[in-house]
Order: C-alpha cells, then sequence, then structure tokens
C-alpha cells in the first residue's frame, strides 16, 4: 500500500531534537525521504537513527541558520541531490533572553532575527523555485502565540515570530495561483527544551509531547492538504 509521501523529498529545520525531530521522523514514516538540518550534528545523528529504525533513509545537513550563505546555498544543493523538494517545514526557532526589551543587547537581537525572521526569507526564496515545480509542493512554519499576543520580557521572540508570520502569509498570497500550499502551525505549549529554558519551573509531565502533536503537523504537508495561508493551532 502505497505511503501519503511516497517518493518526496522533504527538508526539516531544527530537526535535532524536540518538535523538528518528531516531524522529521513522522514524514519518514508516511514515506518521505528527509533531509534533516540544525547546528547539532549528534542530534542530527540520533534522529537519522530514529528515521533507519522505520526502514526509512534520510540525509544529514549541518547547517547554521544563523549563516545566510549556507541557507541560500540549500536550494540549489537539493535540485544537484534529488532534483526536486516536495515538503519544507521550517520548524527551528531562537527564543533569546527573556529580558524587558530596553535591556535586548545587540548580540541576542542579532541572533533571534536571524534564526527567527532573515532565515524564513531565505528559506523561502531558495525553496520556493523547487517548490513551485513540485506536484504539490507543501510548506509549513512553526510559530509561536507570543507572534499574535504580546506579552512582557518576550519582545524579541515575538516581533520576530510576528514578522515571520507576515512573510510567510504574504508569500501564500504571491503563490496562490500555483499548485504550492503555504501555512503556519502553531503547537502551543509542547514538553521541549526551549519551553524548558523559558518556564523552568513548569511541570513537563503537564505538557503534549513533540510525538502528540506532529501527526498535525505533518497533515498539512500531504498532497490532499488544500488550505494555504492558515494558522493552524494544535
Amino acid at each position: 500500500m502505497a505511503l501519503a509521501l511516497d517518493g518526496a523529498i522533504a527538508l526539516v529545520t531544527g530537526a535535532s531534537r524536540g518538535i523538528g525531530a518528531a516531524a522529521a521522523i513522522e514524514l519518514a514514516r508516511l514515506g518521505a525521504r528527509v533531509v534533516v538540518t540544525a547546528r547539532t550534528q549528534g542530534g542530527l545523528e540520533e534522529t537519522d537513527d530514529a528515521i533507519r529504525t522505520l526502514g526509512a533513509e534520510a540525509t544529514i545537513l549541518p547547517l547554521d541558520l544563523r549563516d545566510g550563505e549556507q541557507i541560500d546555498a540549500i536550494g540549489p544543493t537539493l535540485f544537484q541531490r534529488f532534483g526536486r523538494l516536495d515538503v519544507l517545514v521550517h520548524n527551528a526557532g531562537a527564543l533569546g533572553r527573556l529580558t524587558p526589551v530596553s535591556h535586548i543587547l545587540p548580540d541576542d537581537w542579532s541572533d533571534v532575527v536571524a534564526v527567527n525572521l532573515s532565515a524564513t526569507w531565505r528559506l523561502i526564496r531558495t525553496c520556493d523555485p523547487l517548490l513551485r515545480q513540485a506536484p504539490a509542493g507543501r510548506a509549513v512554519f512553526v510559530t509561536e502565540s507570543r507572534a499574535r499576543e504580546p506579552r512582557a520580557y518576550w519582545g524579541a521572540m515575538g516581533a520576530t515570530k510576528a514578522g515571520m508570520e507576515h512573510l510567510v502569509l504574504t508569500w501564500a498570497q504571491e503563490i496562490a495561483r500555483t499548485p504550492v500550499r503555504v501555512n503556519l502551525f502553531d503547537p502551543g505549549p509542547v514538553a521541549t527544551r526551549m519551553r524548558s529554558n523559558a518556564f523552568p519551573g513548569e511541570d513537563r509531565a503537564t505538557l503534549p509531547t513533540p510525538d502528540a502533536i506532529v501527526p498535525a503537523l505533518a497533515a498539512l504537508c500531504l498532497p490532499a492538504e488544500a488550505r494555504s495561508g492558515a494558522l493552524v493551532c494544535f
């Protein structure tokens, strides 16, 4: 029986742990050949091992999303290696330092902007041509409620995620006449390392695990998904 993403090529950022790793494994379970990216080689290898236990294959692509040239090379690299890209999941994100806006340091600001906002623009730019050529190109960008609900001390994260959402929804309108479908996915509170860093006293046992929420994310990657320009909350 054919799998929903049989033969598809999927790119997942932030795939060394948490939601990104779980999403990569879920897409592989659905039949995709997954290209996993993150800064941490060891974490990517663990994701690769988990995918191989399913009898599927992954390609490890270590990169730092703060390096624009590395991102720009993704599209040409995928085209040269696979000749296509069917699914893009941009999950990687930077929390930054939770601090008053007036106390945000320039280096911290630059890091959060680079990962949450600039990387989104560069990923769209480098992946757009390949997704347009796919029979049913799908792109999903993982977002955060702070983009729409400002909260004290979350200025850097909130502002950059808001900018990300704006870019993604604008792109969705621009390619509305193509087969590509582009959506935002807000997983809500999830038991991840980033969540623990933001709320160190929180009981992780009360939160859903990444494995619990990724089927909803993966559904947005399927050829049958008709929505585009939507914000889907778990």
